[in-house]
């Protein structure tokens, strides 16, 4: 799944770290979503989407033959 984490949190600002505390995970938790090796809970996509204010699914690029 690809994803827009990684741009976001450079245009507010953020670090890794400061992402992660923002939605309750760890950095390494986030360097894994913005690098593509985790995909987050439904939850924690919810939350980050929440915090940048942006749907899930700009935030998350669903494509289908990326599906597991």
């Amino acid at each position: 799944m690809h994803n827009k984490v990684r741009i976001l949190r450079e245009e507010w600002g953020l670090t890794q770290k400061e992402l992660g505390e923002k939605v309750g995970v760890s950095r390494q938790a986030i360097n894994a979503i913005e690098t593509g090796k985790f995909d987050p809970s439904l939850w924690l996509a919810y939350d980050l989407a929440k915090l940048f204010k942006v749907s899930i699914e700009e935030l998350f690029l669903f494509i289908e033959e990326d599906r597991k």
